[in-house]
């Protein structure tokens, strides 16, 4: 188990790279605790993968370095780096049996056979396949096949870390919730660095103690679950993480007054904003339907009923709003505005969070 520190990382599939837009990962610098749970998340094509692949030794970095508590690893080959990787589509041999595949990474470690047959058990009960142990992974599903790769990837116990490459978009959906349950329960019993790389928000949250989201090849926030909800650092962000995600409007700032859709929306506190494009943040639950003369003109399109509540999807102008309402609350016959929360609105400029004056000073 190891520390891993991303030191002024970057890198780029280009040998000459001339500015941002050749860069596959913009300049970082994280550092991961020893023993942390982590998720890497974002939309496809954000570099989750080119990360997870630089930090394995598959990858080696344009510039900056890869250090593994205070040891640099940067041009380390991955069998150097001990470390255990799980790829997003299955990694098995087909000719050998599921207890040879799971045993293999303990063999090759000269792990005495009671005690490879004592992890091979725990790891097979884990993934579910303790009937299947003595057949040939060749005649397996997919799904099958992709549980032996994470049985594979968690069987030993000695690792720096523990990679996950969404690894479970194979796998049924009853199936994923088991799993990822089962990597929380190993994660707490052995204090394994896990980093597990998602395009699905509820994979990431639900799995990690801390949440690096990514987009465009840049880290755009890292923090937990709650911190990203609730205080989204980048308009991203807020759009990316909750279902549906945050509102964002464009908006003129004068004090502690947004003027949106030319009506005022009160502020918690006053702003001061440079030049660029402005916008309010708000959360759909923090957003409630009202008839007269408050709030902003909104326009109900539809209502969505998804169980506990119903999603009210709508507009204010031009720009899509939703508004999440309790399952019995009414809809308002006359409803044609939306009042907001001041103090759950936040305040964008160029995607970014800005901080009302008084903090700002």
């Amino acid at each position: 188990m190891a520390r891993i520190t991303l030191d002024d990382l970057a890198h780029s599939y280009d040998r000459h790279p001339r500015g941002d837009a050749d860069y596959a990962l913009k300049p970082m610098t994280l550092t991961w605790r020893d023993g942390g749970a982590y998720a890497l998340l974002g939309s496809s094509g954000c570099g989750k993968t080119t990360l997870l692949n630089i930090i394995s030794g598959l990858v080696r970095p344009s510039r900056g370095r890869v250090l593994f508590g205070d040891r640099d690893v940067t041009n380390l080959p991955t069998a150097a780096r001990d470390i255990a990787q799980v790829f997003q589509f299955p990694v098995v041999y087909d000719t050998m049996t599921v207890r040879e595949n799971l045993a293999f990474p303990l063999k090759n470690r000269g792990v005495p056979e009671s005690e490879i047959a004592r992890r091979v058990a725990g790891v097979a009960a884990m993934i579910g396949m303790e009937e299947r142990l003595d057949r040939r992974a060749r005649g397996l599903t997919a799904d099958a096949k992709q549980k032996i790769s994470l049985g594979r990837g968690m069987v030993r116990h000695d690792v720096n870390a523990i990679l996950f490459d969404e690894p479970l978009t194979v796998i049924d959906p009853h199936m994923k919730w088991e799993l990822r349950t089962q990597l929380k329960s190993l994660h707490r019993e052995f204090g394994h660095t896990m980093i597990y790389v998602t395009h699905d928000q509820t994979e990431a949250l639900t799995f990690a103690d801390e949440v690096v989201v990514m987009s465009e090849g840049r880290v755009v926030q890292a923090g937990t679950p709650q911190s990203l909800f609730d205080r989204p650092e980048h308009t991203f962000v807020g759009y990316f993480i909750g279902s549906p995600g945050m509102n964002l409007l464009d908006a003129q700032i004068d004090g502690a007054t947004a003027r949106v859709a030319g009506a005022d929306v009160p502020l918690a506190a006053p702003y001061r904003l440079n030049a660029g494009r402005v916008q309010i943040g708000i959360r759909p639950d923090a957003a409630r339907l009202s008839g007269g003369g408050d709030g902003i003109p909104f326009r109900l399109e539809r209502v969505e009923d998804v169980g506990h509540h119903r999603i009210l999807r709508g507009r204010v102008g031009d720009q899509p709003f939703n508004v999440v309402q309790g399952e019995g609350a009414p809809i308002p016959a006359d409803a044609d505005r939306v009042t907001l929360d001041p103090a759950r609105i936040g305040v964008f400029v160029d995607d970014w969070r800005v901080e009302p004056q008084e903090r700002a000073a």
